[in-house]
């Protein structure tokens, strides 16, 4: 027989919640997520009587707890010692290399990586993480063994260099097991090498950005949860290396991840604030690739303060150098996807579409994912002005590219096309769209 949840129970009374407004208070967090639970009053009931619920149920539990009472809620604290949030602890206090190597190393064993996806997005996990005084080494560390170098940090960022122009040409779904075997393989034991402070440092920023490429992999693959972890790992990383600019740009990572899915409350508005307030003495680039996205997550709170971060951020981009590097440059033609956001959020549907017809004419051949999504995003606004035909063209545009594309945003926006096109299916042209989506989209029989 189980033991009575006592946890759970105590949890539910400082909550203030019976188990019926408990149930429908799940029902809604997993909602956000894209699930449907069935879960009612009974079955509230089964786990306070001592049953044991089945991923992804722990981990949403822990969410709804945690949001009721504004504090992070663990699996100990709520009696679910089976939580997926033993593999994957999303508290900010975890050891953020531990953390990064077990996932990697998980990721790597098809036997556990669908444990990987038994969790969730988390509200609670959008705060500012705190220095965790990572593994330090010194210049007389006893360690035997050849000694990490300058140059291994410039290895490390040669290597991110090559994953993010594949990821933007094809998609993030390919290379996402690739890029988890280097970091396990070759970045773990480099930083246990004996290496200067300095070094070290800088080797904890070359795999923050690691993380940080490694999450948006795991985002355009679909792995929401999973993606929030690797970002937050790489902000971890980058605060214990004293790297402002880093964090700055994880920061602004997790902002737009939680943006994208559709979040635009003041926990993400503060992101974006703190990834502009940390680039404050990085270089244009960075400083630009910050504030751009401050504006499109402040057109849901202050047009006023979002059109300002609009203009400030161009005025930054012109001053940018030529940089070559994901980290260190920022591409013209993202510059005017966001302001393409921004406009629309603020119901400037025309001056959207301008920004979008900009942004697709700046990509270069190695956007060829951002370019498909620059069409996909041109198809819908054209379609919402009421231009069927050059919003056909976009999407075929778009399926042209979308067989060497590994991307679930891809997958997404063809999708949406669908939707999009169900009331215009006897207009000229639009049938054979549809026929092309589904003969590109259908598995093979």
């Amino acid at each position: 027989m189980p033991r009575t949840n006592t946890q759970l129970t105590s949890l539910l009374a400082a909550a203030d919640w019976g188990p019926a407004q408990f149930a429908a208070a799940l029902r809604g967090v997993a909602a956000e997520q894209g699930l449907t639970l069935t879960v009612h009053l009974t079955t509230v009931r089964r786990w306070l009587e001592g049953v044991q619920p089945r991923p992804p149920l722990p981990a949403l539990i822990l969410e709804c707890l945690s949001r009721r009472l504004d504090r992070r809620v663990t699996a100990h604290d709520a009696g679910l010692t089976r939580a997926p949030a033993q593999l994957m602890d999303p508290a900010w206090e975890a050891d953020p290399m531990r953390k990064l190597f077990h996932l990697t190393r998980t990721e790597l064993d098809p036997n556990r990586r669908a444990l990987l996806g038994a969790d969730v997005l988390t509200a609670t996990a959008l705060a500012l993480p705190a220095q965790s005084q990572t593994q330090a080494q010194s210049t007389d560390s006893a360690r035997s063994g050849r000694r990490a170098t300058e140059s291994d940090v410039g290895q490390l960022d040669d290597v991110a260099s090559v994953f993010a122009t594949w990821a933007d040409r094809y998609g993030g779904q390919r290379m996402r097991a690739p890029l988890a075997a280097y970091l396990t393989h070759e970045v773990e034991p480099l930083l246990h090498r004996p290496a200067p402070t300095q070094v070290h440092s800088g080797l904890l920023s070359a795999t923050a950005r690691l993380a940080l490429l490694l999450g948006s992999m795991c985002a355009d693959s679909g792995h929401h949860p999973l993606a929030q972890h690797y970002h937050q790992i790489a902000a971890r990383l980058a605060t214990d290396a004293d790297d402002h600019t880093t964090l700055a740009i994880a920061l602004r990572t997790m902002a737009t991840h939680a943006h994208d899915l559709g979040r635009h409350t003041s926990a993400v508005l503060n992101l974006a604030e703190q990834a502009d307030q940390h680039a404050r003495n990085a270089p244009p680039a960075v400083r630009a690739y910050t504030t751009i996205h401050l504006a499109v997550v402040s057109a849901h709170h202050n047009p006023r303060a979002a059109v300002a971060a609009l203009a400030r951020a161009e005025r930054l981009h012109a001053r940018a150098d030529a940089e070559p590097g994901p980290f260190s440059s920022y591409p013209a033609g993202a510059l005017h996807y966001q302001r393409a956001q921004t406009l629309a959020t603020l119901n400037d549907h025309t001056g959207g579409l301008t920004a979008l017809a900009t942004s697709l004419r700046l990509r270069t051949e190695t956007e060829r994912l951002p370019a498909a999504l620059t069409h996909a995003r041109l198809a819908e606004t054209h379609l919402r002005l009421g231009h069927l035909e050059p919003a056909l063209t976009h999407w075929h545009a778009l399926l042209d590219a979308y067989p060497t594309l590994h991307s679930a945003r891809a997958d997404q926006r063809l999708a949406a096309a669908v939707q999009h096109l169900r009331a215009h299916q006897r207009r000229a042209g639009v049938a054979d769209l549809l026929d092309r989506i589904t003969e590109l989209t259908s598995p093979p029989r």
